[in-house]
């Protein structure tokens, strides 16, 4: 970014207190960190670290069925051909040299007031610490020790869903569709012409997928002895101020006079036919 004439570039705010939200997909956890972004006050939490150590790219719709191995799945998301026309690298990545990534991470992630924020999901968490590994300053450290050694004062937000059938189904759809919110960019004609179908074998394999990871979530936190805040999508729904409000509180940010919230910056994605997929993949359970 450069500064207007005549005025000097402001030096970049080293933080002095971190958080990290860690989630699923479909969780609230985008809706929770664009709300406590909009604040000013909670640092950019964003997912600065998705981009996966092989391919330096974020996870395509079919990595999520990779040991599913279905080829009547892989039929219903879209071509990599497609995606890979618009696949992009950030310009600070590099497997070799990690440590340019970090530090512009730091930097954009951190408000005025000191606070950094980033959003981590488990699929690719693993990889995320292999990269930071290869920062010399971080080899040979544990999990919990290096995030402490790259966050300062790290606090861990973790946000989860209570109706996992329901959170499968939202996954499913945004991976066929690749629309993740309401609010979302104009996407290409193509994407938008690209049917959602049913499909009992995609859901159910995102369910225990998702499971899965967030039981990871959890052996993460006892193997490091941190307890996180917690945050389920329903209370984030049912009252996001009250959310943004715990997190700050967490993180000992001094909230401000009045609301924290101008307005709801994301529209909730559920619909009929998001139900109806939810009631169809009960009633497929129920007999088999």
């Amino acid at each position: 970014m450069s500064s207007a004439p005549g005025q000097s570039a402001q030096p970049p705010v080293a933080p002095g207190r971190s958080y990290l939200v860690c989630a699923t997909p479909r969780s609230g956890s985008t809706l929770l960190c664009n709300s406590l972004e909009s604040t000013g006050l909670a640092g950019r939490p964003r997912e600065y670290f998705e981009a996966l150590k092989e391919t330096g790219l974020p996870r395509r719709p079919r990595e999520y069925f990779w040991e599913l191995r279905s080829p009547e799945v892989l039929r219903l998301l879209p071509a990599d051909s497609e995606l890979d026309r618009d696949a992009r690298r950030s310009p600070s990545w590099s497997r070799d040299d990690y440590g340019v990534h970090l530090a512009a991470a730091l930097e954009e992630g951190t408000t005025p007031n000191g606070v950094f924020g980033a959003k981590l999901m488990w699929s690719y968490f693993n990889d995320f610490v292999a990269l930071m590994r290869g920062i010399p300053r971080f080899a040979g450290l544990g999990d919990g020790s290096l995030l402490n050694a790259a966050f300062p004062e790290l606090k861990y937000v973790f946000v989860s869903r209570s109706d996992k059938v329901r959170q499968a189904v939202s996954l499913w759809r945004a991976l066929q569709t690749l629309v993740w919110s309401r609010d979302a960019d104009v996407i290409s004609e193509e994407q938008a012409e690209h049917r959602s179908v049913y499909s009992f074998d995609a859901i159910d394999h995102l369910l225990h997928q998702l499971r899965r990871h967030e039981d990871a979530w959890r052996g993460f936190f006892f193997r490091i002895g941190q307890q996180p805040l917690s945050l389920f999508y329903e209370d984030i729904a049912g009252d996001l101020e009250g959310a943004v409000g715990r997190v700050l509180e967490a993180l000992r940010v001094e909230r401000p006079q009045g609301a924290l919230l101008a307005r709801q910056p994301l529209s909730r994605q559920s619909d009929d036919l998001s139900e109806s997929w939810v009631q169809s993949y009960l009633e497929d359970v129920s007999r088999r």
